[in-house]
């Protein structure tokens, strides 16, 4: 017997019964985003390694411990893409949109990879829907993005979730900070965890965002960024705050976050779910501000600000919901007799033209194991197509959900089923 060959651990099948809640999570995604001006576009699964090298930054947990990584024919570095704000801004450069138009606005879906430590909510091939915006400095383009957020979680009915912001200050004021983090975390050293004691050196921020719960102690002890914000790092930061207030957005600021990529400047944001179905894995969208990291790449001076959402966890707290997102078959249409099946599979064929969702099981079989299947189908109505019905032209509409059977003729099926479905229950 041939051994069977299993999926890669961390990286998910999603099957019928269950890609449906991700399918409508991604049309609500795409017709809002639409409303505010975003359009869509897709870049490949796997760039040049140097791209996230010089963007997410070397020292961070994605580049050094976490990419897909390997050497192609041609003996090229190249990694699968651990998330989508550095191939978007690859693509923004590439194609020259700066000199296409003054503002843009795009959104992308699809997956990413980390080889991360697996839990709920925490994949090694995880989905994700973002946003980029290139070409405004202002802090309305921040606020727009978080709005975008906001609209879309109420449109998949979530609640409890809290966004957090923060300002990370910018290249005038941040050395500043740093030296004083590193003051402060330099007394507390042999405190930290190994990783840490090397973040101090090269990269002292990404203490403030370690999993270790002895770091996180600490770090929330230490200095507050935004008692070193420069005066326009201070006003921008104001500014947000004060148009999140005027478009009835509540938000908590939380001087301690820090986002986990090294490219972000000013505002960075996490939308944050309480459910307990997410366990640790809370954060459910999370984006911010990075003036820089366009030039940083070889592109114009563009300001952008971006976020992205997390499907997988999205997904997770619409299972806990409640809500039902299959939808179910109009008509399951059965065969009584061997001489109809051909007619049958005619039938099912116009009425789907006719714009109906039918079940018809082209294996035939016993009249009574179809009614059985139909049964499972949750098809809402079911109609027995035998010699009587070809000879008559006549039928009758069984209501699954019980009820008396509905004659009907067979040219006019899908006139009757659209009438019975518009009548109220």
């Amino acid at each position: 017997m041939s051994q069977k060959v299993a999926g890669v651990k961390g990286m998910n099948d999603l099957l019928p019964g269950e890609i449906e809640i991700w399918q409508h999570v991604e049309a609500q995604a795409r017709e809002l985003f639409g409303r505010f001006g975003y359009g869509e576009i897709r870049t490949p699964m796997v760039e040049d390694t140097a791209l996230f090298v010089r963007s997410v930054g070397e020292e961070t947990d994605i580049v050094g411990k976490e990419m897909y990584t390997f050497n192609d024919k041609a003996d090229r570095s190249l990694s699968l893409r651990p998330e989508g704000t550095a191939p978007a801004a690859r693509a923004y450069i590439e194609h020259s949109i700066a000199n296409q138009e003054p503002l843009t606005r795009w959104f992308y879906a699809g997956p990413m990879f980390r080889y991360e430590r697996m839990k709920t909510g925490r994949y090694r091939q995880f989905y994700q829907i973002g946003a980029e915006a290139y070409g405004a400095k202002e802090g309305a383009q921040d606020v727009e993005m978080m709005d975008m957020v906001v609209q879309f979680l109420e449109r998949l009915g979530l609640k409890d979730i809290t966004l957090n912001i923060n300002s990370l200050g910018d290249e005038a004021c941040r050395p500043t900070y740093h030296g004083k983090l590193v003051e402060y975390l330099q007394a507390h050293r042999e405190e930290l965890c190994g990783d840490c004691q090397k973040r101090m050196e090269k990269n002292p921020l990404r203490v403030l965002d370690c999993k270790n719960e002895k770091c996180q102690a600490i770090a929330a002890a230490g200095p507050n960024v935004l008692e070193s914000l420069c005066e326009p790092c201070r006003a921008h930061f104001d500014d947000v705050q004060r148009k999140l207030t005027a478009l009835g957005i509540r938000h908590v600021v939380n001087p301690r976050m820090v986002r986990g990529l090294d490219y972000y400047t000013r505002t960075v944001f996490e939308f944050i779910a309480s459910h307990p179905a997410l366990g640790t894995a809370s954060t459910v969208g999370a984006g911010g501000r990075y003036d820089k990291l366009v030039k940083s790449l070889g592109g114009p001076d563009a300001p952008a600000v971006g976020f992205a959402c997390g499907l997988d966890r999205l997904v997770l707290l619409l299972k806990e919901s409640g809500q039902q997102f299959t939808v179910r078959p109009d008509v399951f249409v059965a065969v009584a007799d061997a001489g109809s099946h051909d007619a049958a599979l005619v039938l099912a064929s116009r009425l789907r033209r006719e714009g109906l969702r039918v079940e018809f099981d082209t294996r035939g079989g016993s009249l009574k194991s179809q009614m059985k299947r139909a049964d499972k189908s949750s098809a809402e109505f079911t109609l027995v197509l035998g010699e009587a019905e070809r000879t008559s032209g006549q039928a009758k509409l069984k209501p699954m959900a019980g009820g008396e059977p509905i004659p009907v003729a067979l040219d006019e099926v899908a006139k009757v089923v659209r009438e019975r479905q518009a009548v109220p229950a």
